[in-house]
């Protein structure tokens, strides 16, 4: 049993439904989904990580072998593409994950078929909400780790949250499409999901050494306020190393400024969580 790392001790909040998304890739969209569903787990809280990617970085990243799932895989496990195409119960095709308290709903490459098959479904934006409405007390926490793009899977991650966490890298061009990703959101409160707020701006692979990383802190700080997390994730080799593992960093090195910092931003997204339960 995995050893609990985050105090327990506080009540437990109301289940949340957070979407991660920047449509700009490389920002450590799929590094934030993982670590942050592990530190979550790690704390005792019962856990979804949603990887909505065809790409399945976010399933690999758990150790999980995307290639068993799909047709044409031994013993065809099923996958968000069964949730999103086949309307499969998310309660059976979610799995277990060597973290107590953290399931994984995996994806595989059968995902990027359901862009197209998905367009001549009715209320083709709400089809990943409805599937989750069975479950959702079952988890105080879902993240949904979406593609880098502004297409109808990740438009059904925004649809199906209560808020979105943004990653953004501290490089140049940090806040490019940025923009437009606000413009996206503003759409789907006014059509689809008026609940849907910007719960978290987290700024990742800085560099204290490197002026431009400081200058983007500022930036970021300036356009988004008090919605930017105060811990900063540092660039850190063995963050960056953890994934070819198959392991998070709070198991592959725990130790590392890489676990610290989300081992603290787990710590604030329960804070979150218990403030929106009042």
């Amino acid at each position: 049993m995995r050893q609990i790392i985050l105090d327990e001790r506080s009540r437990r909040g109301h289940d949340m439904i957070y979407t991660i998304v920047n449509q700009k890739g490389g920002v450590g969209k799929t590094t934030t989904a993982v670590n942050l569903a592990a530190y979550l787990a790690l704390a005792g809280r019962p856990t979804l990580l949603l990887d909505l990617d065809p790409q399945a970085n976010a399933t690999s990243g758990l150790g999980i072998d995307k290639n068993s799932f799909g047709r044409g895989s031994p013993g065809h496990g099923r996958s968000a593409y069964d949730v999103l195409v086949e309307d499969y119960p998310v309660a059976d095709a979610a799995m277990a994950t060597t973290i107590d308290h953290l399931s994984l709903l995996p994806s595989n490459l059968d995902l990027a078929g359901a862009e197209v098959e998905l367009i001549p479904r009715v209320a083709r934006e709400t089809v990943l909400k409805r599937a989750l409405e069975p479950i959702r007390d079952a988890y105080e926490f879902i993240l949904i780790d979406t593609p880098p793009s502004l297409g109808i899977l990740t438009l059904n991650g925004l649809t199906a949250a209560d808020a979105i966490i943004v990653p953004i890298q501290c490089e140049y061009y940090a806040l490019e499409g940025v923009s437009q990703l606000m413009q996206t959101i503003e759409i789907v409160q006014d059509c689809l999901n008026p609940r849907l707020e910007v719960a978290l701006v987290i700024l990742t692979m800085y560099d204290n050494r490197v002026r431009l990383s400081q200058q983007v802190v500022a930036e970021v700080r300036s356009a988004f306020g008090d919605r930017v997390s105060p811990t900063v994730v540092p660039r850190n080799v063995r963050l960056s190393e953890a994934p070819s593992h198959g392991e998070p960093i709070a198991l592959y090195d725990p130790r590392s400024r890489g676990a610290e910092a989300y081992r603290s931003l787990a710590e604030e997204v329960i804070r979150l969580g218990q403030t929106r339960s009042g």
